[in-house]
């Protein structure tokens, strides 16, 4: 399955987990989370299957390092840039702007557990759509460098 196709499945699916997350705990979402759910997870696959042997821990502090970063960046852009108050975490301890606070990253952290298990089960599943390739054979070549007769 080209990368592309496996990336759209990816961010559609990050996207929409992402956004019942937060329909789960505060009652709605907004479009600009579905997105930064999507692109946390396809960021989070291609890193967790390049590296498939990194401990959990590792891949938890990668997790939760890549959603914040991308929680801050979209929420520069919604709240502070274009005003739209999607969140505010200036009552939160330990907040930078509003945008991003240490207990949601502690979250993420731990959020990270179920999504290593999901890269894991789309990488199986991505592997069993993979067109089988088959080799051409291979020409008998003699010593001289020229094709051999088959006799």
């Amino acid at each position: 399955m080209p990368k592309a196709i496996e990336n759209l499945i990816l961010f559609l699916f990050g996207g929409v987990v992402y956004s019942m997350i937060e329909v789960l705990f505060r009652g709605y979402t907004h479009w600009s989370m579905t997105i930064t759910g999507g692109i946390c997870l396809v960021l989070m696959y291609r890193h967790f299957t390049a590296r498939p042997h990194d401990p959990l821990v590792l891949k938890c502090l990668f997790g939760a390092i890549t959603i914040t970063v991308l929680e801050f960046a979209a929420g520069c852009i919604v709240n502070l840039w274009l005003g739209w108050n999607v969140w505010d975490y200036s009552e939160m301890m330990f907040n930078l702007y509003g945008q991003i606070c240490l207990p949601f990253s502690a979250l993420w952290f731990l959020l990270t557990v179920p999504a290593v298990a999901l890269t894991d089960f789309f990488s199986r599943r991505f592997a069993e759509i993979q067109p089988r390739r088959q080799s051409l054979p291979k020409p008998n070549i003699d010593p001289n460098g020229k094709e051999a007769s088959a006799v």
